[in-house]
């Protein structure tokens, strides 16, 4: 074998192990650049996430829970899973708005009103919707309901409703059995709801308010 030939093969040689190099990295530099997800041109089924539970269902009034507008004086109910009395019940109106305010006794001296109304939708055409609200007394101080915001345990309240409702009264509630009652409403950026009212002449008491859900509210069935 001549020299020349010796140099050609030589270089033959070097050229295929370059070329078969060259191809070996390309292979390489395309696995990295495929998906995890992937093996050649076959999709892998993705990885089993757990899905959260749908939510509960809010059932519909009078079928799946019974309707609170039913409570009347001298029922025990179930509010919050806490067995309670209702000693009397104000039925008061206002510009075309009526709403129901029970008196509730758990046995502990502890008294509450539960409020109860049927809300218009947020817009036109939308359903109507119960509003069923669990006041409980709070102490102001002698604090008188401002028309701007006001503070409250360190709470900013801003103004939502104010007005005088005609009311009527029965069972055992502290009022006489027909009145005025003035209130204000106000609610916090969070949400909270504070609420003042007062019998005409009277001082201002002021009450925080829970919201609650209508199928929360369960009436004691009676043999």
């Amino acid at each position: 074998m001549t020299p020349a030939v010796a140099a050609i093969l030589g270089l033959g040689v070097v050229t295929l192990v370059l070329l078969l190099g060259a191809l070996y990295a390309t292979t390489r530099q395309d696995r990295k650049q495929r998906s995890p997800g992937q093996l050649g041109d076959i999709p892998l089924p993705p990885a089993e996430v757990a899905q959260p539970p749908p939510p509960l269902s809010a059932g519909h009034v009078g079928i799946d829970y019974p309707d609170p507008r039913t409570i009347k004086v001298g029922d025990t109910i179930y509010c919050q899973s806490v067995r309670t009395r209702v000693l009397g019940a104000m039925y008061l109106s206002w510009q075309g708005n009526d709403w129901t305010e029970y008196l509730l006794d758990d046995g502990t001296r502890r008294y509450q009103w539960l409020s109860i109304e049927t809300r218009p939708g947020p817009n036109p055409g939308d359903p109507s919707h119960l509003e069923v609200l669990l006041w409980t007394p709070v102490p102001t101080q002698g604090m008188i309901p401002a028309k701007t915001t006001l503070s409250v345990e360190g709470v900013e309240f801003f103004p939502v409703d104010r007005g005088t409702a005609a009311f009527r009264a029965e069972g055992v509630t502290s009022m006489p059995e027909r009145g005025l009652l003035d209130f204000a409403d106000y609610r916090a950026a969070d949400g909270r709801l504070l609420s003042f009212e007062r019998l005409q002449g009277q001082p201002w008491t002021s009450s925080y308010a829970q919201s609650l859900p209508p199928g929360s509210i369960r009436i004691e069935k009676k043999d």
